[in-house]
């Protein structure tokens, strides 16, 4: 039952406001009636904010501030054909299918989001609505959220047996025929058409019964400029294949048995990762079992992508295998399939594909060590979806020269550059000019009835391996967000701009509760060129004969506030992106590199962790501060190193620098000696030309003794202010773990060192672990040692974010660290989780209250989670970035070089190249044509070529190997990689 009352401020008609009482009526479960009260307040004056109505813009709304929104609306909408000027106002639906075309440029302004349409949108898909609600923040695009179910005019009560569907779609009518009137009132004839964009056809009948202007949005995107690309945009429906009437796939198991399996323990669920090195293999992590359970052919991955979140059910025993120990590329085996014709009468699983997996599979109680064994498993359902845009390009192969210049769709297949994502096939009328391109495709169905997935385009983005089209690619690709700061978070900076300093007048806020540390000789060490400085260290002798020593940090959350546009889009950004030519910044360049940046000679606002440090580096007192320093000088590593050899500099900042270094030295072995483990992975630096950032040479990173020095204190100040947040905010402290790894992550490495070596590595600790890395030492090959250091720590499980009440203490531990308790407090400018942490800190000091959002542990956890995402993005995407230039660099180039086997398959090897820090596959088909006969000894890790010639030759894993090295375009993805090929004689 409902009952209104009228209420009115003041005699403005459209000051009005309407209470609506709801009762509603629950039954208890002890079977009493309670009754529950629901007002919903109606209004008069939410706006139509069109800048040609003059009734509305008598009353603007106003934010917050008081400050007067500006309407949204254009007063020169698009005029087309059919519908003159006109207002878009899409249903539910249409947004689903077709959200790529609402973020294209070239079309979809002047859009009216109602507010059911975007509630319904939250409860069918978060992206999407998140996507939406970006595109209402861009005063560029022109989207207006109406909100329909508060304004009196076009409020609706659900009638008697309506549906919620039915209720929407007459709740979007209804708000068309308000606007519609409105303009039509207050304009006059020459108001916009208000037009009703949707696929339903009964909503449709209904909306042109009411009068009401309509179409669907293929019709409207067929009278848009550039029609052709932007039909290509429009969601597919129906993926299946054309002929294909049954199911290729296995079904799903239905939700009622996923449900009752995953509660009895026979149905697990968990992340599926597909293998690189063949796409037939997967593979899920579970917990209960000690390695991850395999998921073998398309039968049994069962139309699930790397990525998802798949419900599996284990198989038998007795068909349990090893892990493929053969190379698998799917354009090797599924090059000449037809787009528009590959589910005819299809097999699930193609001939060659059969093949190749009867080829690698193993019998697991003959062949192979148990060690080596796996549970299989099959995919039995999906909770979650992974799809995303994909970049990728046009399979020529899959291009009829028939399509060419025809208006009609044509199927093509995109070869993703993820070489973990199978072809998509797409519909397309612009497929020849696609050809060569890069391109940008979402993922829309995967029917049973067919093999591959169906997507459609979405948008260009330049000519294969132009330096523009690969850079967007790879920040696609992983995610990376690198659109312009939008004005709202602009203009959340400092409104003096550069000209921002600190207030000279101690009285000035900005100085509440801050130390004066303008007086120490306080400098910062960087790699080279760096502008975004975050940290900056002192050292001092005391009376007492030990140091002060501090680490000061940019003070990033003076600047950056809860609850801002900025704060969001940094919390959003996660990370700064470090790329060979560019850095995508997570803050606006002002602070990044102005007026956070702790740059020489200027006064900056900063937090100070300060010890008093005794000379064997024993930690006396530690002191949290917020300062204002002036930093002497900012030094490259280069050139700290040579200021600190150089006997000649006497001066009290170079001691400073020469205590710390002394001091570091200590920390370090003081870590070292508690198991903390020194790992390794292939740093190469591209040197790029000043002005066309074109690469000039490749360089291995060397790492100096300030590299270490800066990295000590670092650490511990990250440690101590680890202990302090955890001690003041235990159960809401942002911190940072590094689990212990499983055996079973050690075992093959183990083995191959034991058989290849005759060395031996033990992880019972993270202490005998370091320290049986120390003897796996060849005084032949000096650099073997740090392969194998490289490849432990390809073993080792991700550090992560995580929120301190979500876990018990001993879980906190950093393992690779060898501490227990660890945090983010140092690089604020470039990390979102520092910017909590110096947060915490400060109100841990008492310097200010806490946000209330840093109590909220639920807050946390999704701010951790995208973080850990975004870091791991971040990381692959300077690696691609690496890869790119390392590849345009050699692209004119050909030599030979050194390199050791990290890999051996049965049909191929892998070698590291440790001069460009690169990995190649060699494949025996590489090595002569016909392809040379062979023999693989998977206990020893060896293959031997050619074994009853004179030819012969052995290749086990490590041997060092010489290789030409060279470029070409891989026709699988696109991408220009480094070729390698053996050259004899191998180097023993």
């Amino acid at each position: 039952m409902a009952t209104a009352k009228r209420a009115s401020r003041d005699d403005d008609p459209f000051n009005r406001v309407l209470s609506l009482s709801q009762k509603v009526f629950v039954r208890s479960r002890n079977g009493k009636a309670t009754k529950i009260v629901q007002e919903r307040y109606l209004r008069t004056d939410i706006p139509c904010s069109s800048q040609l109505c003059s009734v509305c813009a008598l009353h603007p709304p106003k934010d917050s501030y008081g400050a007067v929104r500006p309407f949204v609306l254009s007063s020169e909408p698009l005029s087309l054909r059919l519908w003159g000027r006109h207002y878009i106002v899409p249903d539910t639906n249409t947004f689903v299918k077709a959200m790529d075309l609402f973020e294209h440029k070239a079309a979809f302004y002047d859009v009216i989001v109602l507010q059911t349409a975007l509630d319904e949108l939250r409860n069918l898909s978060l992206p999407l609505y998140n996507r939406l609600r970006a595109l209402t923040a861009s005063a560029e695009k022109r989207f207006y959220v109406f909100h329909n179910e508060f304004r009196q005019e076009t409020y609706l009560e659900r009638r008697e047996d309506e549906s919620i569907n039915d209720l929407n779609d007459r709740a979007i009518r209804t708000a068309c025929l308000w606007y519609m009137r409105h303009l039509q009132e207050t304009v006059g004839s020459d108001a916009p058409t208000i037009l009703l964009l949707s696929n339903d056809r009964d909503n449709i009948a209904q909306a042109k019964k009411m009068g009401l202007t309509c179409s669907n949005l293929e019709g409207y995107v067929k009278e848009l400029p550039d029609a052709d690309t932007l039909m290509d945009m429009i969601v597919v429906q129906d993926d299946s294949v054309p002929g294909q009437t049954k199911s290729i796939y296995p079904e799903y198991y239905s939700t009622t048995r996923i449900h009752g399996g995953i509660a009895e323990g026979l149905l697990h669920q968990g992340i599926l990762t597909i293998s690189q090195y063949n796409y037939l293999e997967g593979s899920v992590a579970v917990a209960g079992f000690e390695r991850p359970l395999l998921v073998l052919g398309r039968e049994s991955l069962n139309r699930a992508m790397s990525g998802d979140i798949v419900v599996i059910e284990l198989l038998p025993r007795d068909q349990w295998k090893s892990p493929s120990t053969k190379i698998i590329d799917e354009e090797a085996l599924a090059k000449n399939d037809n787009p528009d014709g590959e589910g005819v009468d299809a097999n699930i699983v193609s001939a060659v594909e059969r093949q190749a997996l009867i080829e690698q599979a193993h019998d697991a109680q003959n062949k192979s060590a148990e060690f080596r064994i796996q549970p299989t498993a099959k995919v039995v359902g999906m909770v979650k979806r992974n799809w995303r845009s994909y970049v990728g390009h046009v399979d020529a192969a899959s291009f009829s020269a028939d399509a060419t210049g025809s208006r009609r769709q044509a199927s093509v297949f995109v070869i993703p550059m993820n070489k973990c994502i199978p072809k998509i096939r797409i519909r397309t009328r612009q497929a020849a000019s696609l050809l060569g391109q890069r391109i940008l495709v979402s993922v829309d169905t995967w029917d049973p009835r067919s093999r591959y997935p169906t997507g459609h385009f979405v948008r260009l983005l330049g000519n294969i391996e132009s330096k523009e089209a690969e850079t967007e690619s790879l920040l696609l690709e992983y995610d990376v967000q690198y659109q312009p700061f939008t004005q709202s978070v602009l203009d959340c900076l400092p409104a003096e701009g550069h000209n921002w300093v600190v207030p000279d007048d101690k009285s000035n806020p900005g100085w509440k509760s801050r130390e004066d540390l303008r007086d120490l000789l306080i400098c910062s060490i960087d790699p080279p060129g760096c502008q975004d400085i975050d940290d900056a260290l002192h050292a001092r002798v005391l009376p007492n004969g030990n140091y002060s020593v501090g680490v000061h940090i940019a003070d990033v959350s003076n600047f950056v506030k809860p609850d801002t546009a900025m704060d969001t889009e940094a919390a959003v950004r996660g990370t700064t992106v470090y790329l060979v030519d560019k850095r995508i910044d997570m803050l606006p360049m002002l602070l990044g590199t102005d007026l956070c940046s702790l740059k020489p000679y200027v006064e900056r606002f900063a937090f100070s962790v300060i010890w008093e440090i005794t000379p064997d580096a024993t930690i006396v007192d530690t002191k949290f501060t917020k300062s204002v320093i002036k930093s002497r000088e900012a030094f490259s590593y280069d050139q700290a190193q040579l200021r600190i050899d150089d006997k000649t500099q006497t001066d009290p900042l170079t001691e400073g620098m020469r205590t710390l270094l002394r001091l570091s030295k200590i920390l370090r072995k003081k870590r070292m000696d508690a198991g903390a483990l020194n790992l390794a992975s292939p740093e190469v630096k591209v040197q790029t030309d000043s002005e066309t950032s074109d690469p000039m040479d490749i360089e291995v990173k060397q790492l100096k003794e300030t590299n270490s020095l800066v990295e000590e204190f670092m650490l511990l100040a990250n440690i101590s202010v680890a202990a302090k947040i955890y001690e003041s905010f235990p159960q809401t402290a942002m911190l940072r773990r590094h689990g212990r790894p499983p055996h079973t992550n050690f075992e093959v490495l183990m083995d191959q060192l034991r058989v290849c070596k005759g060395m031996q590595l033990r992880d019972e600790s993270s202490r005998a672990l370091a320290d049986s890395l120390d003897t796996c030492v060849d005084l032949k090959e000096p650099y073997l040692n740090t392969l194998i250091r490289i490849m432990a720590t390809r073993c080792m499980l991700a550090a992560e974010y995580f929120c301190s009440g979500t876990m018990a203490y001993p879980e906190f531990a950093h393992y690779g660290l060898a501490s227990p308790i660890y945090t983010h407090f140092t690089s604020p400018i470039r990390r979102y989780a520092d910017v909590i942490v110096h947060r915490q800190l400060a109100s841990a000091i008492q310097y200010e209250p806490l946000h209330p959002s840093l109590r909220d542990k639920p807050k946390l956890e999704r701010i951790c989670t995208n973080i850990n995402r975004r870091h791991r993005a971040a990381q692959f995407a300077g690696r691609a970035s690496v890869e790119y230039y390392v590849g345009q660099a050699l692209k004119s180039k050909q030599m030979d070089a050194e390199g050791y086997i990290m890999k051996v398959f049965s049909n191929g090897f892998v070698v590291f190249v440790p001069q460009f820090g690169i990995e190649g596959r060699i494949s025996l088909r590489d090595l002569a044509n016909p392809e040379p006969p062979s023999i693989f000894d998977e206990e020893q890790y060896m293959i031997i070529v050619n074994p009853e010639s004179k030819t012969k030759t052995e290749l086990q894993l490590f041997d060092k190997v010489v290789v030409h090295i060279d470029t070409a375009l891989e026709e699988s993805t696109g991408k220009r990689k480094v070729v390698m090929s053996l050259k004899a004689p191998i180097v023993s």
